[in-house]
């Protein structure tokens, strides 16, 4: 009988050992990353950079950053940055990342780590000759609810998962990034993330995949549903969308139970686990946004450098490379073409 759940064995975010980090890309993002280490850690945001001094400068005054420079390089190349954080667009992870690793500096890249797989493969191994750290920023993985997730699922607790069910659409106004094609737009980076990782981390790398899309406009994909078939048999039904706000849930189907998480999935809050005897448990945690969480891929980060890991035990790099070659595949089959390759 189900009557209680394990514990997070994620440790106090203030505990970690304190690095100096730069922000290379002063976005959305990069804002509610540097606000989530403020509130939530004693790591330091010493610098941003941007193409632009003026969007640094400005981007620095609202954040409390003490240093803004209008080149990326500039950053790159400061004593007082240990571990660079890559907030740019898609397009630019990869060449931002090499950057900073060929200057000798720790990388923390935003989800996806590149385009493809063969852009994060080039960055885990620069980083690797290099003897530096590099990570994805996949944020949902490194949170305290997906550590009790990641526990059930060992402990046998929902006996064999045959299914994942997820889906995160939002809707977006054509104004809005994700429809300039320039800049790798469509729902299949910025969304499909998240329930492609998710089936990745359950079920592992797949032995099947397929899928069908639905363009948003001439430009651009608007929707991508995928099936993906385990090498055990197990399948995840996939849905990503920017075309309408779906429930963003996600359920872990098992044998002995079902645990599903409710909307938005990959976001801080509660999930339940429910037996097929009808006896269930919940975690409870009050529902978060971006900067209630953004910060536990950063101090993951800084333990790993204090370790002398260069990788994430958590969200290890063959993760999100592996992950970015199931969307490299979903991209191919639905004739998704990006502007430049890596």
């Amino acid at each position: 009988m189900i009557t209680a759940l394990p514990a997070s064995r994620v440790p106090d975010p203030r505990d970690a050992p304190t690095m100096r980090w730069g922000i290379v890309g002063p976005g959305w993002i990069a804002e509610r990353f540097a606000r989530s280490l403020r509130r939530f850690t004693d790591q330091q945001v010493t610098a941003v950079a941007s193409r632009s001094l003026d969007r640094a400068r400005e981007f620095a005054g609202r954040t409390g950053i003490d240093t803004a420079y209008g080149s990326y390089d500039e950053l790159y190349a400061s004593d007082a940055v240990d571990i660079v954080y890559v907030a740019t667009p898609h397009t630019e992870h990869r060449s931002c990342a090499l950057g900073a690793i060929a200057r000798g500096k720790h990388v923390l890249v935003e989800k996806p780590l590149a385009l493809d797989a063969a852009g994060a493969t080039d960055i885990a191994d620069a980083a690797a000759r290099a003897g530096v750290f590099a990570g994805e920023a996949m944020w949902t993985r490194f949170l305290p609810k997906f550590d009790v997730i990641d526990s059930v699922l060992s402990s046998g607790m929902l006996g064999r998962v045959d299914t994942v069910i997820a889906d995160h659409g939002e809707h977006f106004g054509p104004d809005h990034r994700i429809f300039d094609p320039t800049l790798a737009g469509g729902p299949l980076l910025d969304l499909g993330t998240y329930v492609v990782s998710l089936a990745y981390t359950v079920l592992g790398p797949p032995a099947t995949v397929s899928a069908v899309g639905l363009p948003a406009n001439d430009e651009i994909n608007g929707q991508i549903s995928a099936l993906l078939t385990a090498e055990s048999g197990a399948h995840a039904v996939l849905t990503t969308t920017m075309t309408s706000t779906t429930p963003t849930t996600a359920s872990l189907c098992g044998t002995e139970a079902t645990l599903h998480v409710p909307g938005p999935f990959f976001m801080p809050g509660p999930f339940t686990v429910t037996a097929h005897s009808g006896a269930s448990v919940t975690y409870d945690e009050a529902p978060g946004l971006q900067v209630d969480g953004l910060h536990y891929a950063a101090v993951d980060a800084s333990r790993a450098i204090a370790d002398g890991r260069l990788q994430s035990s958590v969200h290890p790099l063959a993760d999100a490379v592996g992950t970015l070659a199931v969307l490299d595949e979903l991209r191919a089959q639905v004739g998704i073409e990006f502007p430049v390759s890596r």
